[in-house]
């Protein structure tokens, strides 16, 4: 029998490793400036993957910058407004080839302004609803998805995970009263997007692409600033418990909306 050298068994792992068709696995993420989009990024560089985290601010967030510092090699930081058909078409054709085996539509208008603000959301409630912001709401938290995915969808098809996930809300819910009646465009948008994920799980089923819906639930995300909710997580632990349930996700689970520990979210 061949004897080889521990030199010689670290030379053959690497060399496999090295093998075509072997490579880390890839993630597109929107909105991952801050909040649940950064610790994603976080957590998915931490884990070896290729991490393609857009933003839309004039310069590449710091938090961003460090992340690519720490991980040079994982981490590639792409200008990104989903709201801009020229800026997602030209992302396309920079990756164009690049398999991506999940694609997280994160980014999303909540509100336009601080919850500190108590007048900052008068444009979402009834009486004084501002319908120009109905525009940014759709155009973002819709439109966007569905205009990365189509975009995106060929690299998708081409990556071994084949996922697709958009991260929505239980203030999207159907079958139960909202708690108020607030955040008109908000609730309204996410409802949309939980529409529009299920019709792309139809049109790919043949694929193998699987489509899924997440409510994170509460998140202490740094929007929030000094205000504490009960119930509200570090973004570490539900980022933790969603990548989790990305990872296990079949074919069969394509289509449906899910709380960030895998149990179904209520429509």
């Amino acid at each position: 029998m061949r004897r080889f050298s521990r030199y010689g068994i670290a030379w053959l792992l690497l060399a496999a490793f090295a093998l075509p068709g072997a490579r880390a696995e890839t993630v597109l993420i929107t909105g991952s400036n801050q909040g649940i989009g950064l610790e994603f990024a976080k957590e998915y560089a931490a884990r070896g993957w290729t991490v393609i985290a857009t933003h839309r601010r004039d310069m590449p967030p710091e938090e961003l910058v460090r992340l690519q510092q720490q991980y040079p090699n994982r981490v590639r930081i792409e200008h990104l407004d989903v709201t801009d058909p020229a800026q997602i078409k030209s992302l396309a054709a920079r990756l164009k080839g690049q398999p991506i085996d999940v694609l997280l539509n994160n980014a999303a208008v909540t509100r336009l302004a601080p919850l500190t603000d108590r007048q900052g959301n008068a444009g979402q409630r009834f009486g004084t609803l501002d319908y120009d912001q109905l525009d940014l709401f759709i155009h973002t938290n819709v439109a966007g998805p569905l205009r990365l995915t189509e975009a995106f969808i060929d690299n998708v098809r081409a990556s071994k995970q084949k996922k697709i996930i958009a991260i929505s809300t239980a203030a999207a819910m159907l079958t139960e009263p909202p708690r108020g009646a607030d955040h008109y465009w908000y609730r309204i948008s996410k409802t949309a997007l939980n529409s529009a994920m299920r019709l792309l799980a139809v049109q790919f089923k043949d694929d193998g692409v699987i489509v899924a819906i997440f409510h994170p639930g509460g998140v202490q995300v740094e929007s929030l600033g000094d205000l504490r909710l009960p119930g509200f997580v570090p973004p570490a632990e539900a980022v933790g418990k969603m990548i989790a349930t990305i990872d296990g996700l079949t074919p069969k689970d394509s289509g449906r909306f899910l709380q960030n520990d895998g149990r179904d979210q209520p429509w």
